[in-house]
């Protein structure tokens, strides 16, 4: 049986901690869908296909990874993909109160798909998109944190 897994986020931007759970994520299943949001209460500063894009280029050479955006809930986009996995990163246990309650959310939408919580390499558990957005606007070094095609959007879009 092929398991399908979504890993939905806003991704903005796609960091390194990112690519690392999807890393673990083509290790546990057969298809992993990166789902990048669309309707969000999150103000972002890259357009949905800006996302998408660097996205796709970030992690365009894994085999069993397909990006795609969706709008809505993550359940209804799980059921339309026939997906029997959301992957939710955990950083710190800070993250885990509000994750753990996504989850039991989830399930109450959507019973067939469970949630699979995954850690990253401890030198991406402190990196958050909302981090690295403000040290680059502030004229930081991204560099580590992110792709360099994502570093370089970065600065023509908050740095002019």
């Amino acid at each position: 049986m092929k398991v399908t897994a979504i890993y939905p986020g806003t991704f903005d931007p796609i960091t390194n901690g990112h690519t690392d759970i999807v890393m673990r994520a083509t290790c546990l299943f057969d298809n992993v869908i990166v789902a990048v949001a669309g309707s969000t209460s999150k103000k972002t500063v890259f357009s949905l296909d800006e996302r998408v894009k660097m996205a796709s280029k970030v992690l365009g050479d894994i085999e069993n990874v397909e990006v795609s955006s969706f709008e809505g809930l993550v359940t209804d986009y799980a059921k339309s993909r026939d997906a029997g996995v959301i992957i939710r990163g955990l950083r710190a246990v800070s993250d885990f109160e509000y994750e753990f309650q996504m989850a039991s959310m989830n399930r109450q939408l959507y019973a067939k798909t469970e949630t699979a919580f995954l850690t990253p390499a401890e030198q991406f558990s402190y990196i958050s998109s909302s981090l690295v957005r403000e040290v680059a606007s502030l004229g930081g070094d991204v560099s580590p944190f992110v792709h360099k095609d994502v570093m370089q959007a970065l600065k023509k879009r908050l740095n002019g």
